[in-house]
């Protein structure tokens, strides 16, 4: 297949568009062009976000972060290789489902709604739905991030991390993907090539959910691959070893 030179990354909920930077800089000396797009209501400095929320947040949700990067998309000369991490994971799915993209690959990925999560990840995300709380947006304390986010992390870098990345979360996005059925996948559905990138160590989407996701595919002209990085948690895309993360995924996209 031809081989665009177009790269979308596209970040989930809980960070924004800054946790990509070196994949952007790594990508770019490749060659290759790179898109990073904030998510709606998540443009910024993480430190200044989570001090005075963007107005934009509480209202932004799952549907609107895929039509942000449909958008984008329809700006290009050819239809691009998008990765997504988390959230976003699904969000290449679901643009991989709409025909947008030359490949996509979903990194510790989200479950789209009709895929039941495992109790791992219910427990993990509960509080970023809101359903019980008295706020209008999630914001993860540095206990949640230490055990959910950068569990795999030396413990005299996880304050960093929390510093430079964290930032507040719209309830809406989450809600959207487990209650609204824009959210759910045709797993029977022809596509173009997918690869799911699962950490071993990620306590928010763990390893048996991301082959679960890879194994619902069912068109058998249709290519999905999948890698489990034994010892990754759900920052790995920031923890230290993503470069072989990052040089996996452009390996399996350059010998489709």
């Amino acid at each position: 297949m031809a081989k665009s030179k177009s790269i979308i990354l596209i970040h989930g909920n809980f960070v924004n568009n800054i946790s990509w930077a070196k994949w952007k800089n790594h990508y770019e000396q490749k060659g290759y062009t790179v898109y990073t797009p904030a998510n709606p209501g998540h443009e910024g400095i993480p430190t200044d976000l989570r001090k005075q929320v963007h107005p934009a947040l509480i209202r932004t949700g799952f549907i609107d972060v895929v039509n942000n990067i449909v958008e984008l998309i329809n700006s290009l000369p050819e239809k691009p290789l998008v990765i997504g991490h988390s959230m976003a994971g699904m969000a290449a799915m679901k643009l991989l489902e709409l025909d947008k993209v030359a490949a996509a690959v979903s990194i510790d990925g989200a479950p789209p709604k009709n895929v039941f999560p495992p109790f791992a990840t219910l427990k993990s995300v509960i509080p970023a739905f809101g359903f019980f709380s008295g706020k209008d947006y999630f914001m993860g304390s540095r206990d949640w991030y230490d055990k959910c986010f950068f569990n795999t992390l030396p413990s005299g870098e996880k304050a960093a991390a929390f510093e430079s990345f964290a930032v507040p979360e719209s309830f809406k996005v989450s809600r959207e993907l487990v209650l609204n059925s824009f959210s759910n996948i045709d797993f029977k559905k022809a596509h173009n090539p997918i690869l799911f990138i699962g950490g071993g160590s990620d306590n928010i989407f763990p390893p048996d959910l991301t082959t679960t996701l890879a194994n619902k595919y069912k068109d058998d002209n249709s290519r999905v691959d999948l890698k489990i990085f034994q010892g990754k948690s759900h920052f790995i895309c920031g923890e230290n070893g993503w470069e072989v993360v990052a040089d996996y995924i452009l390996d399996w996209y350059e010998k489709l």
